[in-house]
Parts: C-alpha cells; structure tokens; sequence
C-alpha cells in the first residue's frame, strides 16, 4: 500500500528500492519487498522495477543471493538487479576491475536464478556507484574507473547504470562535507559526464 501511494503521487514509471541494515537481513521481510513488488507491478502495467543492495567484490553475499532466489522462486519479474559496487574495505586504484568482478557475480546468480541467457542476464543487472571517496577509509572510485564501468555497461548492454550522487559530483572547497562533494580533484560533473555517455 505504501508502495502505491508513492507511485500514484508521483505517477512513476519505474520503482527502485534500495533495502539497506535490518531490513536485509531478515527474511522476513525480504519476503515482504518481493510480494510488495510482485503486487505493484500486477497492479500498474508497464511499471519496471528496480531492487538495489550492497555487494562485496566477487558479487552478492549469501543474503543478496537469498533475496535473488526467493524473487524467482515467487515468481517476480523483477526488472533489475543493481548493485553498490562500493565500500568494499579498499580499492584505492582498482574500483573500476572491482566493480565488474562483482557485477559478473551478479550476472551469474541472476542467470542461476532466472534460467535467463547470459544476453539477457546482462540486461537485468545494474550498478550504482559512488564518485569519489567511499565510506571506507582510502577507497577512491576515481573518474577512471567510471569509464571502465561504462565500457562494461556499453559491451554487455546492461539495465542500469547509475551514481551516488551528483551533488557530490565537484572537488570540495573550504567547508563543504562529504555529502556536498567527491572528495577528489576533479572538475564539476566529471563523472556525470561519463555515464552520460550510456544509451543502453
């Protein structure tokens, strides 16, 4: 109910749930969100749905899978699968490589799950990563590795491909804090203007 109060305000087209803490790891509601999910999309055709979860660097972790299979198996067409390829405990150089280990992870539990192709596997998996400093001390996702992410996206035509977050998309000056900028040296909307590139 929740759920549809917040896609008749705003007539959406497409859902993303970013479940996050607790409420990942209970099943229960888990459960919840895929029969949630399940009734929406029933309920308002054309709706595409997206289920965003964190990662470690070889993909999902037990829980990921769990929710994965417990969508299949409930029989929800779940459009994409997406991933924060981030806060893995360093990366300082190579979160571009990182990223595409665990979205391959990604790929293959989701083929596993679904029976999909690997065509298809690919286009409902996606990414959303962070510019710039992470939550993890010495983790940088650098402009560098977001043109490896988007030649990944653009090779494997992948469903989506996404940021944390544009207002953090700037060098910081004096007394702007983390949720305000990258925390690296770059130019205004230098990772904006990588995946920006992504037509699908």
């Amino acid at each position: 109910g929740a759920y549809q109060k917040v896609i008749n305000a705003y007539k959406l087209k497409a859902l993303d749930i970013d479940i996050e803490n607790t409420e990942w790891s209970n099943a229960t509601v888990r459960q919840r969100v895929v029969d949630a999910l399940k009734t929406v999309k029933a309920n308002n055709s054309g709706l595409k749905t997206v289920i965003t979860f964190g990662t470690t660097s070889s993909g999902p972790d037990s829980t990921g899978v769990d929710m994965i299979k417990r969508a299949a198996n409930s029989g929800l067409a779940n459009d994409v699968w997406c991933i924060m390829p981030f806060d893995f405990g360093g990366g300082t150089t190579n979160m571009g490589s990182l990223t595409i280990k665990a979205m391959e992870g990604l790929k293959a539990q989701v083929k596993s799950a679904y029976g999909y192709s690997d065509a298809t596997a690919y286009t409902h998996i996606g990414l959303s990563s962070m510019n710039g400093k992470t939550d993890d001390s010495g983790e940088r996702v650098r402009v560098a590795d977001f043109k490896t992410m988007l030649a990944y996206a653009q090779q494997h035509h992948i469903g989506r491909l996404t940021y944390w977050a544009v207002n953090r998309d700037r060098a910081c000056g004096s007394g702007t804090d983390g949720d305000a900028c990258s925390g690296v040296t770059q130019q205004p909307y230098d990772y904006l203007k990588v995946f920006t590139q992504y037509t699908g």
